[in-house]
């Protein structure tokens, strides 16, 4: 399946809520958003372990697919979170023997340490991917942590320069997204949340790691940006202190938290060669939208964004929601953005 060519398409920032039956929500509680290895949050036993994360990726896929959405993930069934998955793998990296680093909430988290030059060792993402391409027969969409991101998750112990960190890690992930797109997916997308937590670094290196990472990439790239799981942290400011800066970035598309901290939209227009990802579905709030309520949420981003460069989609991936709120909240993101469209074509 190929891009959709109709106006406002749907899709998911990246990931759904994995089965309870798959993982224990209690212990993944306890981890936050883990950057080492949280191997205990897995209810199945190694044996059959990726042969039950293949199950619930089917089940994730068509739930997607069931709910309207046009461009799918493969739901980030096999991921801890969002990063550890992928950054865990690479050369250079103590895993067992961890630092830690002290987050945008002021708690200290464990980390890997940095402790060798950082190298990727071979294919992380390829086979999820090829799977999410033989199960999905809408559009399809894979994730991966963005380099600057992935700086901010480690102790750096090698490095004399963190800048020369994130640029080594922007070409392990320029050499994944390689991988990724010969595999035929149709779009590939950085998570990159620490740009605005670390507005200062990111204003340094940010964007030139971003652009490294994306190097040679063809067809739709993103880059997303948001202010943390809806579960996780309630208290968001209004707007973001590195937002306008990622319009120098070679991405094609920037995906943005909006809903639940209520973004003032005008900024937007400071991106304004980019399509928009734009968050209406608000994720701190387990309380389905209705599709009228994400219609408004589009036509206000309609105000500063042509329709032919605005996406609909989440505030953020959907891992930490019951999957039956995951699910109804897709329906109404489709659902809504259909009742636009309609308004768009008269």
């Amino acid at each position: 399946m190929t891009y959709p060519s109709h106006l406002i398409p749907t899709t998911v920032v990246g990931s759904y809520p994995q089965p309870d039956w798959l993982i224990d929500r209690s212990a993944l509680e306890h981890h936050g958003v883990p950057r080492v290895h949280a191997h205990e949050i897995w209810r199945v036993p190694e044996a059959q372990l990726r042969e039950a994360q293949d199950d619930a990726t089917i089940v994730a896929i068509r739930e997607m697919e069931r709910a309207g959405i046009d461009i799918v993930s493969d739901g980030e069934i096999r991921r801890e979170s969002y990063s550890n998955y992928f950054g865990l793998a690479l050369e250079g990296l103590d895993t067992v023997n961890v630092g830690s680093v002290i987050g945008a909430n002021g708690r200290a988290t464990p980390v890997p340490r940095v402790t060798g030059q950082i190298r990727r060792k071979g294919p992380v993402e390829r086979r999820d991917a090829e799977f999410l391409l033989a199960h999905a027969s809408h559009a399809t969409k894979i994730t991966i942590p963005g380099p600057f991101t992935l700086a901010q998750q480690a102790q750096n112990e090698f490095y004399a320069d963190e800048a020369e960190l994130a640029m080594d890690l922007a070409a392990a992930v320029n050499e994944e997204l390689r991988e990724l797109k010969a595999t035929g997916v149709d779009v590939v997308q950085l998570d990159e949340p620490w740009v605005r937590a670390a507005p200062n670094k990111a204003t340094r290196y940010g964007v030139a790691a971003i652009n490294r990472a994306l190097d040679g990439i063809s067809g739709p790239t993103i880059v997303h940006i948001c202010l943390g799981y809806g579960h996780l942290v309630r208290n968001k400011p209004s707007g973001y202190a590195f937002l306008p800066e990622l319009a120098n970035s070679v991405a094609a598309q920037i995906s943005i938290e909006a809903a639940q901290p209520r973004l003032d939209l005008g900024v937007l227009s400071e991106l304004s060669e980019k399509t928009i990802l734009l968050g209406v579905l608000d994720l701190g709030d387990r309380t389905v939208e209705t599709a009228a309520t994400v219609a408004e949420r589009l036509r206000a981003g309609l105000k500063h964004v042509a329709p032919e460069r605005l996406v609909a989609a989440p505030d953020c991936g959907m891992k930490y929601l019951p999957r039956e709120v995951a699910f109804s909240k897709l329906k109404s993101l489709a659902d809504g953005a259909a009742m636009v469209r309609r308004e768009l074509a008269g």
